[in-house]
Protein backbone atom coordinates (compact mmCIF):
# COMPACT_ATOMS: atom_id res chain seq x y z
CA UNK A 1 0.00 0.00 0.00
CA UNK A 2 1.35 3.39 -0.96
CA UNK A 3 1.22 5.72 2.00
CA UNK A 4 0.99 9.47 1.86
CA UNK A 5 1.68 11.42 5.03
CA UNK A 6 0.22 14.93 4.90
CA UNK A 7 3.60 16.69 5.03
CA UNK A 8 5.58 16.03 1.86
CA UNK A 9 8.80 17.30 0.30
CA UNK A 10 10.29 16.66 -3.13
CA UNK A 11 11.96 13.35 -2.22
CA UNK A 12 8.90 11.44 -1.01
CA UNK A 13 8.90 8.09 -2.82
CA UNK A 14 11.67 9.10 -5.26
CA UNK A 15 14.40 6.49 -5.78
CA UNK A 16 18.13 7.11 -5.87
CA UNK A 17 18.32 5.60 -9.34
CA UNK A 18 15.70 8.03 -10.63
CA UNK A 19 17.44 10.98 -8.97
CA UNK A 20 20.76 9.90 -10.42
CA UNK A 21 19.33 9.52 -13.92
CA UNK A 22 17.72 12.95 -13.86
CA UNK A 23 20.86 14.51 -12.40
CA UNK A 24 23.06 13.04 -15.12
CA UNK A 25 20.85 14.08 -18.03
CA UNK A 26 20.90 17.64 -16.73
CA UNK A 27 17.28 17.86 -15.63
CA UNK A 28 18.59 19.41 -12.45
CA UNK A 29 21.89 19.95 -10.64
CA UNK A 30 23.05 18.86 -7.21
CA UNK A 31 22.77 22.48 -6.08
CA UNK A 32 19.10 22.42 -7.12
CA UNK A 33 18.60 19.16 -5.21
CA UNK A 34 20.01 20.77 -2.09
CA UNK A 35 17.73 23.76 -2.62
CA UNK A 36 14.72 21.42 -2.80
CA UNK A 37 15.78 19.81 0.50
CA UNK A 38 16.26 23.16 2.19
CA UNK A 39 12.91 24.47 0.96
CA UNK A 40 11.17 21.34 2.27
CA UNK A 41 13.06 21.57 5.54
CA UNK A 42 12.08 25.22 6.03
CA UNK A 43 8.43 24.37 5.46
CA UNK A 44 8.15 21.02 7.23
CA UNK A 45 10.76 20.89 9.98
CA UNK A 46 9.01 23.41 12.28
CA UNK A 47 6.04 21.03 12.26
CA UNK A 48 7.91 17.79 13.02
CA UNK A 49 11.33 18.72 14.52
CA UNK A 50 13.36 16.26 12.43
CA UNK A 51 16.56 18.34 12.23
CA UNK A 52 18.74 19.73 15.00
CA UNK A 53 21.04 21.58 12.59
CA UNK A 54 20.89 22.35 8.88
CA UNK A 55 24.32 22.91 7.30
CA UNK A 56 23.05 24.96 4.35
CA UNK A 57 26.30 26.70 3.40
CA UNK A 58 28.37 23.52 3.62
CA UNK A 59 25.73 21.60 1.67
CA UNK A 60 25.72 24.15 -1.14
CA UNK A 61 29.51 24.07 -1.25
CA UNK A 62 29.59 20.27 -1.46
CA UNK A 63 26.83 20.26 -4.09
CA UNK A 64 28.73 22.78 -6.22
CA UNK A 65 31.76 20.53 -6.06
CA UNK A 66 29.61 17.52 -7.06
CA UNK A 67 28.29 19.45 -10.06
CA UNK A 68 31.80 20.49 -11.15
CA UNK A 69 33.01 16.90 -10.90
CA UNK A 70 30.17 15.58 -13.05
CA UNK A 71 30.87 18.28 -15.61
CA UNK A 72 34.50 17.11 -15.66
CA UNK A 73 33.51 13.46 -16.09
CA UNK A 74 34.12 12.46 -12.48
CA UNK A 75 31.22 10.31 -11.26
CA UNK A 76 31.47 8.87 -7.76
CA UNK A 77 28.44 6.61 -8.05
CA UNK A 78 24.76 6.51 -7.02
CA UNK A 79 25.18 8.91 -4.08
CA UNK A 80 27.02 11.55 -6.09
CA UNK A 81 25.37 14.93 -5.45
CA UNK A 82 22.53 13.46 -3.36
CA UNK A 83 21.47 15.19 -0.09
CA UNK A 84 21.76 12.94 2.96
CA UNK A 85 20.81 13.50 6.61
CA UNK A 86 22.90 12.15 9.50
CA UNK A 87 21.77 11.36 13.05
CA UNK A 88 22.99 13.71 15.77
CA UNK A 89 25.05 11.08 17.59
CA UNK A 90 27.28 10.49 14.55
CA UNK A 91 30.30 12.79 14.37
CA UNK A 92 30.41 15.29 11.50
CA UNK A 93 33.38 17.59 11.08
CA UNK A 94 32.53 21.27 11.56
CA UNK A 95 28.84 20.47 12.09
CA UNK A 96 27.36 20.49 15.63
CA UNK A 97 26.83 17.03 17.13
CA UNK A 98 24.97 17.17 20.43
CA UNK A 99 23.81 13.59 21.09
CA UNK A 100 20.49 15.25 21.96
CA UNK A 101 21.95 16.25 25.31
CA UNK A 102 22.90 19.38 27.25
CA UNK A 103 26.18 17.59 28.00
CA UNK A 104 27.24 18.27 24.41
CA UNK A 105 25.42 21.50 23.69
CA UNK A 106 27.53 23.46 21.19
CA UNK A 107 29.97 20.60 20.60
CA UNK A 108 31.48 20.59 17.09
CA UNK A 109 33.69 17.60 16.18
CA UNK A 110 36.89 18.13 14.23
CA UNK A 111 36.52 14.86 12.33
CA UNK A 112 33.92 12.70 10.61
CA UNK A 113 32.68 9.30 11.70
CA UNK A 114 33.88 6.54 9.40
CA UNK A 115 30.43 6.14 7.83
CA UNK A 116 30.30 9.88 7.11
CA UNK A 117 33.77 9.71 5.54
CA UNK A 118 32.48 7.03 3.20
CA UNK A 119 29.36 9.02 2.37
CA UNK A 120 31.47 12.01 1.41
CA UNK A 121 33.86 9.83 -0.61
CA UNK A 122 30.83 8.55 -2.51
CA UNK A 123 29.89 12.14 -3.37
CA UNK A 124 26.95 12.46 -0.98
CA UNK A 125 26.05 15.93 0.32
CA UNK A 126 25.53 16.16 4.09
CA UNK A 127 22.46 18.36 4.54
CA UNK A 128 22.42 18.39 8.34
CA UNK A 129 21.91 16.53 11.59
CA UNK A 130 18.71 14.80 12.68
CA UNK A 131 17.20 14.56 16.13
CA UNK A 132 17.93 11.67 18.44
CA UNK A 133 16.55 10.56 21.78
CA UNK A 134 19.16 11.75 24.29
CA UNK A 135 22.32 9.68 23.83
CA UNK A 136 20.17 7.32 21.69
CA UNK A 137 18.98 5.81 24.97
CA UNK A 138 15.28 5.39 24.28
CA UNK A 139 12.88 4.13 21.60
CA UNK A 140 10.26 6.89 21.85
CA UNK A 141 12.07 9.85 20.24
CA UNK A 142 10.42 12.42 22.49
CA UNK A 143 13.19 13.00 25.03
CA UNK A 144 16.04 15.33 23.95
CA UNK A 145 17.34 18.80 24.62
CA UNK A 146 15.86 19.87 21.26
CA UNK A 147 12.41 18.52 22.16
CA UNK A 148 10.35 15.68 20.67
CA UNK A 149 10.25 14.60 17.06
CA UNK A 150 6.64 14.38 15.87
CA UNK A 151 5.10 11.69 13.72
CA UNK A 152 4.07 13.21 10.34
CA UNK A 153 1.04 10.93 10.12
CA UNK A 154 -0.32 12.39 13.36
CA UNK A 155 1.77 15.05 15.07
CA UNK A 156 0.19 14.26 18.44
CA UNK A 157 2.05 10.94 18.33
CA UNK A 158 5.67 9.89 18.75
CA UNK A 159 7.83 9.02 15.77
CA UNK A 160 9.72 6.29 17.62
CA UNK A 161 13.40 6.36 18.38
CA UNK A 162 16.08 6.80 18.80
CA UNK A 163 16.69 7.61 15.11
CA UNK A 164 13.49 9.63 15.08
CA UNK A 165 14.71 12.59 13.04
CA UNK A 166 16.30 10.44 10.33
CA UNK A 167 13.09 8.46 9.85
CA UNK A 168 10.90 11.56 9.73
CA UNK A 169 13.26 13.36 7.34
CA UNK A 170 12.80 10.51 4.86
CA UNK A 171 9.09 10.01 5.59
CA UNK A 172 8.42 13.68 4.83
CA UNK A 173 10.53 13.69 1.68
CA UNK A 174 13.07 16.23 2.96
CA UNK A 175 15.89 13.86 1.95
CA UNK A 176 15.83 10.55 0.05
CA UNK A 177 18.06 8.73 2.53
CA UNK A 178 19.27 9.18 6.10
CA UNK A 179 21.73 7.48 8.41
CA UNK A 180 20.82 6.40 11.94
CA UNK A 181 22.00 4.09 14.68
CA UNK A 182 20.33 0.99 16.06
CA UNK A 183 21.17 -0.56 19.45
CA UNK A 184 17.84 -2.19 20.24
CA UNK A 185 15.72 -1.19 17.25
CA UNK A 186 16.45 2.51 16.89
CA UNK A 187 16.35 2.50 13.07
CA UNK A 188 13.58 -0.05 12.56
CA UNK A 189 11.18 1.27 15.22
CA UNK A 190 10.84 4.80 13.80
CA UNK A 191 10.84 3.35 10.27
CA UNK A 192 7.81 1.24 11.16
CA UNK A 193 5.97 4.07 12.93
CA UNK A 194 6.54 6.57 10.10
CA UNK A 195 6.12 4.34 7.05
CA UNK A 196 9.65 4.10 5.60
CA UNK A 197 12.19 1.31 5.18
CA UNK A 198 14.75 0.89 7.95
CA UNK A 199 17.72 -1.48 7.79
CA UNK A 200 20.12 -2.71 10.47
CA UNK A 201 23.07 -4.67 9.04
CA UNK A 202 24.98 -7.56 10.52
CA UNK A 203 27.08 -6.45 13.48
CA UNK A 204 30.21 -4.65 12.30
CA UNK A 205 29.15 -4.49 8.64
CA UNK A 206 29.08 -0.66 8.81
CA UNK A 207 31.75 0.86 11.02
CA UNK A 208 30.63 2.50 14.28
CA UNK A 209 33.92 4.42 14.56
CA UNK A 210 33.03 8.03 15.32
CA UNK A 211 29.56 7.17 16.60
CA UNK A 212 28.91 8.08 20.23
CA UNK A 213 28.41 4.66 21.86
CA UNK A 214 25.37 3.52 23.78
CA UNK A 215 26.17 -0.16 24.20
CA UNK A 216 29.31 -1.11 22.36
CA UNK A 217 28.52 -4.78 21.67
CA UNK A 218 24.96 -3.98 20.56
CA UNK A 219 25.46 -0.78 18.53
CA UNK A 220 24.90 -0.76 14.75
CA UNK A 221 24.82 1.99 12.11
CA UNK A 222 21.72 1.68 9.94
CA UNK A 223 20.03 3.20 6.90
CA UNK A 224 16.57 4.71 6.30
CA UNK A 225 15.23 5.14 2.76
CA UNK A 226 12.26 5.03 0.41
CA UNK A 227 13.04 1.60 -1.00
CA UNK A 228 15.02 -1.56 -0.36
CA UNK A 229 16.92 -0.96 -3.61
CA UNK A 230 18.12 2.37 -2.18
CA UNK A 231 19.20 0.60 1.00
CA UNK A 232 21.32 -1.77 -1.09
CA UNK A 233 22.98 1.10 -2.94
CA UNK A 234 23.83 2.97 0.27
CA UNK A 235 25.13 -0.17 2.02
CA UNK A 236 27.43 -0.86 -0.90
CA UNK A 237 28.88 2.65 -0.69
CA UNK A 238 29.44 2.91 3.07
CA UNK A 239 30.40 -0.66 3.95
CA UNK A 240 34.03 -1.75 3.64
CA UNK A 241 32.68 -5.16 2.58
CA UNK A 242 31.02 -3.82 -0.57
CA UNK A 243 29.60 -6.62 -2.72
CA UNK A 244 28.30 -6.45 -6.32
CA UNK A 245 24.56 -5.80 -6.48
CA UNK A 246 24.17 -8.53 -9.12
CA UNK A 247 26.12 -11.23 -7.29
CA UNK A 248 24.74 -14.65 -6.35
CA UNK A 249 24.17 -13.55 -2.76
CA UNK A 250 21.45 -11.18 -4.02
CA UNK A 251 19.55 -13.78 -6.07
CA UNK A 252 16.14 -14.53 -4.58
CA UNK A 253 14.71 -17.97 -5.43
CA UNK A 254 11.17 -18.12 -6.75
CA UNK A 255 10.12 -19.83 -3.54
CA UNK A 256 11.64 -19.33 -0.13
CA UNK A 257 10.45 -20.33 3.30
CA UNK A 258 9.60 -17.69 5.88
CA UNK A 259 9.41 -18.46 9.59
CA UNK A 260 6.70 -16.53 11.45
CA UNK A 261 7.81 -15.44 14.93
CA UNK A 262 4.71 -15.02 17.09
CA UNK A 263 5.04 -11.60 18.73
CA UNK A 264 2.73 -12.50 21.64
CA UNK A 265 5.60 -14.52 23.14
CA UNK A 266 7.67 -11.35 23.44
CA UNK A 267 5.05 -8.76 24.36
CA UNK A 268 1.32 -8.09 24.38
CA UNK A 269 0.40 -7.28 20.78
CA UNK A 270 -2.29 -5.03 19.37
CA UNK A 271 -4.68 -7.46 17.60
CA UNK A 272 -5.13 -5.05 14.68
CA UNK A 273 -1.36 -4.78 14.18
CA UNK A 274 -0.94 -8.54 14.47
CA UNK A 275 -3.64 -9.27 11.91
CA UNK A 276 -2.39 -6.62 9.49
CA UNK A 277 1.21 -7.80 9.54
CA UNK A 278 0.42 -11.52 9.50
CA UNK A 279 -1.94 -11.17 6.55
CA UNK A 280 0.68 -9.13 4.72
CA UNK A 281 3.35 -11.75 5.46
CA UNK A 282 1.13 -14.55 4.17
CA UNK A 283 0.24 -12.63 1.03
CA UNK A 284 3.80 -11.52 0.29
CA UNK A 285 5.20 -15.01 0.81
CA UNK A 286 2.55 -16.69 -1.30
CA UNK A 287 1.54 -18.69 1.75
CA UNK A 288 4.97 -20.28 2.12
CA UNK A 289 5.21 -19.42 5.81
CA UNK A 290 5.34 -21.52 8.98
CA UNK A 291 5.37 -20.71 12.68
CA UNK A 292 8.78 -20.93 14.36
CA UNK A 293 7.93 -22.56 17.66
CA UNK A 294 11.52 -22.81 18.94
CA UNK A 295 12.02 -19.03 19.26
CA UNK A 296 8.97 -18.52 21.47
CA UNK A 297 10.64 -20.65 24.15
CA UNK A 298 13.66 -18.33 24.08
CA UNK A 299 11.81 -15.02 24.51
CA UNK A 300 12.62 -14.72 28.22
CA UNK A 301 16.33 -15.32 27.63
CA UNK A 302 16.42 -12.68 24.87
CA UNK A 303 14.85 -10.13 27.18
CA UNK A 304 17.10 -10.95 30.13
CA UNK A 305 20.39 -10.95 28.23
CA UNK A 306 19.67 -7.81 26.20
CA UNK A 307 18.59 -5.85 29.26
CA UNK A 308 21.61 -6.75 31.36
CA UNK A 309 24.13 -6.14 28.58
CA UNK A 310 22.68 -2.80 27.47
CA UNK A 311 22.34 -1.47 31.01
CA UNK A 312 25.85 -2.49 32.04
CA UNK A 313 27.54 -1.14 28.92
CA UNK A 314 25.52 2.09 28.92
CA UNK A 315 26.36 2.85 32.55
CA UNK A 316 30.07 2.20 31.94
CA UNK A 317 30.01 4.90 29.24
CA UNK A 318 28.09 7.41 31.34
CA UNK A 319 29.31 6.71 34.89
CA UNK A 320 31.40 9.87 35.30
CA UNK A 321 28.76 12.15 33.78
CA UNK A 322 26.14 10.62 36.07
CA UNK A 323 28.42 11.22 39.06
CA UNK A 324 29.53 14.77 38.32
CA UNK A 325 26.81 16.34 36.14
CA UNK A 326 23.52 14.45 36.58
CA UNK A 327 21.55 17.70 36.25
CA UNK A 328 22.39 17.93 32.54
CA UNK A 329 20.50 14.77 31.62
CA UNK A 330 16.88 14.54 30.57
CA UNK A 331 15.09 13.21 33.64
CA UNK A 332 13.95 9.96 32.05
CA UNK A 333 17.40 9.10 30.69
CA UNK A 334 19.02 9.81 34.05
CA UNK A 335 16.52 7.51 35.76
CA UNK A 336 17.39 4.71 33.35
CA UNK A 337 21.12 5.20 33.91
CA UNK A 338 20.76 5.25 37.70
CA UNK A 339 18.80 2.01 37.49
CA UNK A 340 21.46 0.53 35.20
CA UNK A 341 24.24 0.87 37.78
CA UNK A 342 22.66 -1.91 39.83
CA UNK A 343 23.72 -4.58 37.31
CA UNK A 344 26.36 -6.79 38.93
CA UNK A 345 29.49 -7.97 37.17
CA UNK A 346 28.53 -11.62 37.34
CA UNK A 347 25.14 -10.81 35.81
CA UNK A 348 26.84 -9.18 32.83
CA UNK A 349 29.12 -12.18 32.35
CA UNK A 350 26.15 -14.53 32.65
CA UNK A 351 24.24 -12.50 30.05
CA UNK A 352 27.16 -12.80 27.62
CA UNK A 353 27.09 -16.59 28.05
CA UNK A 354 23.33 -16.62 27.40
CA UNK A 355 23.95 -14.57 24.27
CA UNK A 356 26.37 -17.19 22.96
CA UNK A 357 23.81 -19.95 23.59
CA UNK A 358 21.13 -17.98 21.76
CA UNK A 359 23.44 -17.37 18.80
CA UNK A 360 23.90 -21.12 18.39
CA UNK A 361 20.19 -21.78 18.76
CA UNK A 362 19.32 -19.27 16.06
CA UNK A 363 21.80 -20.82 13.61
CA UNK A 364 19.91 -24.09 13.95
CA UNK A 365 16.62 -22.32 13.19
CA UNK A 366 18.07 -20.81 10.01
CA UNK A 367 18.78 -24.33 8.73
CA UNK A 368 15.01 -24.61 8.22
CA UNK A 369 14.02 -21.05 7.25
CA UNK A 370 15.61 -18.57 4.86
CA UNK A 371 14.19 -15.62 6.81
CA UNK A 372 12.24 -14.87 9.97
CA UNK A 373 9.24 -12.52 9.81
CA UNK A 374 7.19 -10.70 12.45
CA UNK A 375 5.84 -7.21 13.18
CA UNK A 376 8.54 -4.60 13.70
CA UNK A 377 6.64 -3.21 16.68
CA UNK A 378 3.57 -4.78 18.31
CA UNK A 379 1.65 -1.52 18.77
CA UNK A 380 0.63 1.57 16.83
CA UNK A 381 2.47 4.84 17.39
CA UNK A 382 1.65 5.97 20.96
CA UNK A 383 0.86 9.53 21.91
CA UNK A 384 3.79 11.83 22.70
CA UNK A 385 5.16 11.20 26.20
CA UNK A 386 2.83 8.23 26.71
CA UNK A 387 4.65 5.63 28.77
CA UNK A 388 1.99 2.98 29.30
CA UNK A 389 -1.03 1.84 27.34
CA UNK A 390 -3.71 -0.82 27.32
CA UNK A 391 -3.11 -3.65 24.86
CA UNK A 392 -5.65 -6.44 24.82
CA UNK A 393 -6.76 -5.64 28.36
CA UNK A 394 -3.21 -5.60 29.76
CA UNK A 395 -1.21 -2.56 30.84
CA UNK A 396 1.98 -2.44 28.77
CA UNK A 397 5.04 -0.20 29.17
CA UNK A 398 5.56 1.69 25.91
CA UNK A 399 9.35 1.42 25.94
CA UNK A 400 9.29 -2.34 26.53
CA UNK A 401 6.70 -2.83 23.80
CA UNK A 402 8.60 -0.80 21.21
CA UNK A 403 11.84 -2.71 21.83
CA UNK A 404 10.38 -6.18 22.29
CA UNK A 405 10.55 -7.44 18.69
CA UNK A 406 13.65 -5.60 17.48
CA UNK A 407 16.17 -5.93 20.34
CA UNK A 408 16.70 -9.72 20.01
CA UNK A 409 18.39 -9.20 16.64
CA UNK A 410 20.79 -6.62 18.06
CA UNK A 411 21.69 -9.09 20.77
CA UNK A 412 22.53 -11.67 18.11
CA UNK A 413 24.02 -9.19 15.62
CA UNK A 414 21.74 -10.35 12.80
CA UNK A 415 20.71 -8.24 9.79
CA UNK A 416 17.10 -7.04 9.99
CA UNK A 417 14.89 -4.76 7.93
CA UNK A 418 11.51 -3.10 8.50
CA UNK A 419 9.26 -2.55 5.49
CA UNK A 420 5.90 -0.73 5.47
CA UNK A 421 2.88 -3.04 5.26
CA UNK A 422 -0.13 -0.75 5.40
CA UNK A 423 -2.08 1.38 7.82
CA UNK A 424 -4.01 0.57 10.98
CA UNK A 425 -6.44 3.33 11.89
CA UNK A 426 -4.47 5.71 9.68
CA UNK A 427 -1.07 4.90 11.23
CA UNK A 428 1.77 2.95 9.54
CA UNK A 429 2.75 -0.54 10.60
CA UNK A 430 5.98 -2.34 9.82
CA UNK A 431 6.84 -5.90 8.83
CA UNK A 432 10.27 -7.03 10.00
CA UNK A 433 12.46 -9.55 8.20
CA UNK A 434 15.54 -11.10 9.84
CA UNK A 435 18.30 -13.09 8.13
CA UNK A 436 21.19 -15.29 9.19
CA UNK A 437 24.57 -13.65 9.95
CA UNK A 438 26.17 -12.07 6.89
CA UNK A 439 23.10 -12.46 4.69
CA UNK A 440 22.56 -8.73 4.41
CA UNK A 441 22.32 -8.52 0.61
CA UNK A 442 19.97 -11.48 0.42
CA UNK A 443 17.75 -9.94 3.09
CA UNK A 444 17.56 -6.63 1.21
CA UNK A 445 16.89 -8.40 -2.09
CA UNK A 446 13.98 -10.33 -0.56
CA UNK A 447 12.62 -7.12 0.97
CA UNK A 448 12.79 -5.46 -2.46
CA UNK A 449 10.94 -8.34 -4.04
CA UNK A 450 8.24 -8.40 -1.38
CA UNK A 451 7.65 -4.63 -1.46
CA UNK A 452 7.08 -4.70 -5.23
CA UNK A 453 4.58 -7.57 -5.10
Amino acid sequence: MKMNPPLLGFYFGVSLQELGRRLRIGEFTSVELVRKSLEACELINPLVNAFTFVAADMAYEAASMADRELAEGIDRGPLHGIPVAVKDNIFTAQIPTTMGSAHYKGYVPDHDAKCVERLKSAGAVILGKTTTHEFAFGPTGDCAIQGPTLNPWDTSRMAGGSSCGSAVAVACGIVPIAIGTDTGGSVRIPAALTGVIGFKPSIGRISTEGVFPLSETLDHVGILANSAEDIALVLREISPEAKPLDSDICVVPEKFKLGWVSPENFNQTDPLVLDSVFQSAVALSGGNISIVSDISQLAGKFRQAFGLIQKSEAFEIHSERVLYHPELYQEEVLERLLAAQSVKGWEYVQAMHIRQELQQSILNIFKEFELLVMPTVPIRAPKLYQRSLDVGGSNVHVRDALLSLTSPWNLLGLPAISIPCGLVDGLPTGLQLVAAPGKDEFLIAVAAKLVTR
